[in-house]
């Protein structure tokens, strides 16, 4: 896929300067109804939603991301995820404000302390692009802003004072909106601490504001290795030269990239889409790491797939491509479970002796079980004991 073409056709009069500016691309947004109406030919299930979430959650898409619609099909997968739809409005049962159930496990403003090793550092609430699957449409929403310094410094002496947490994930919104100096103001201090051994920060920004992936952002990035980027494209569209620049820029400087999409119903929910995905970011050098389930946020029912999809899915890849572009489908369990893996079961009855299993094409083998079961580890001991 190629931006150029909506380009001309949207914003023609955008010089080559201004379209590579992530600081224009931000203040050139489409924001509301009437500045969208002027670019995209809405159905009216699409003005209806536009009208009817107004009060309930932002509208916002980059020109670079704009220009990706196709103007002549309500089920273009970008414009699904851009544009809302009457449903979204309607919260079904079942759907949560605060679907991870994060909130009660917020000990300070920027922290969320779930898992015992990790922590999720929300460091702003603006994106470049609002997500109609947004799972935190609750924060996203607007109202909170980028963190004040004094809750940032905070959110940095709980985890200093929490040496149990090696694995930080900054997140939000999007916080590769805020300034180089800002993030490095964040980065610095965490990489400073000595049981934290490993940065993570989940972006949008190489799928729809990929010029804001400067050399001078994977450089000072690479100066807080190790620091990985977790990014999001959910539909091969979205790979285009600039995505692909801003995804290889990155890597080139050091910093691995992977990837979690999102099963979403009638937008990428065919194997045939997911694989065709996750070639292409296995081209660009990006890991196909997750396919997530679609959490029970408000207003995302009419984008979610039965979790017997995502498990065909599953099956459909399995040996039928590299091991390497199959992810791991995931469900995030409603209310604060955390996460879990699923995969379909090739185990066809378990035996002292030996375990039957069926492969990729329905065959079935027996693997024989080892006489000896003893699994303890005697060197441990003295590993674990060894100086420091």
């Amino acid at each position: 896929m190629d931006s150029s073409e909506g380009r001309r056709r949207l914003f023609p009069e955008a010089t080559d300067a201004e379209w590579g500016d992530w600081r224009w691309q931000q203040r050139h947004a489409v924001r509301g109804l009437a500045q969208l109406e002027r670019y995209v030919s809405l159905t009216p299930d699409e003005r209806a939603g536009v009208q009817e979430t107004a009060a309930l959650f932002r509208i916002g898409i980059s020109p670079y991301y704009l220009s990706l619609i196709d103007p002549a099909h309500p089920f273009c997968p970008v414009r699904m995820q851009s544009i809302p739809v009457r449903a979204e409005a309607r919260v079904r049962p079942g759907e949560l404000a605060d679907p991870l159930g994060e909130d009660k496990t917020r000990p300070e403003e920027a922290i969320v302390h779930k898992y015992p090793d990790r922590v999720l550092f929300l460091a702003i609430d603006t994106c470049s692009v609002y997500c109609r699957h947004c799972t935190r449409r609750r924060i996203t929403k607007g109202g909170e802003a980028e963190l004040s310094k004094e809750q940032m410094r905070r959110g940095i002496e709980y985890i200093r004072n929490h040496p149990e947490v090696r694995d930080v994930l900054i997140s939000g919104g999007d916080p590769f909106l805020l300034s180089d100096t800002r993030l490095e103001e964040l980065l610095a201090p965490l990489h400073e601490i000595p049981h934290v051994e490993m940065i993570r920060i989940g972006t949008r920004v190489p799928v729809c504001l990929p010029m804001r992936v400067t050399d001078e952002l994977a450089r000072m990035l690479r100066r807080y290795a190790p620091v990985y980027v977790v990014t999001h494209f959910n539909h091969p569209k979205e790979i285009t030269p600039e995505a692909r620049a801003a995804c290889e820029r990155l890597v080139d400087h050091g910093v691995p990239v992977e990837n979690q999409a999102v099963l979403m119903r009638r937008l990428n929910s065919d194997a045939r889409i997911i694989k065709e995905l996750s070639h292409a970011l296995l081209r660009i050098r990006v890991r196909p790491y997750y396919l997530h389930q679609m959490d029970v946020a408000e207003g995302c029912e009419h984008l979610r797939t039965p979790i017997a999809k995502g498990m065909e899915i599953l099956q459909q890849l399995r040996g039928h491509t590299t091991g390497l572009a199959v992810p791991h489908l995931a469900v995030d369990l409603p209310g604060g479970g955390g996460k879990v893996t699923l995969q379909p079961d090739y185990v066809v009855e378990r035996g002292e002796r030996e375990t039957i299993f069926r492969n990729f094409k329905g065959q079935q083998y027996a693997y024989p079980e080892p006489e000896e079961t003893d699994c303890s580890c005697p060197y441990d001991e003295v590993w674990r004991t060894r100086a420091r």
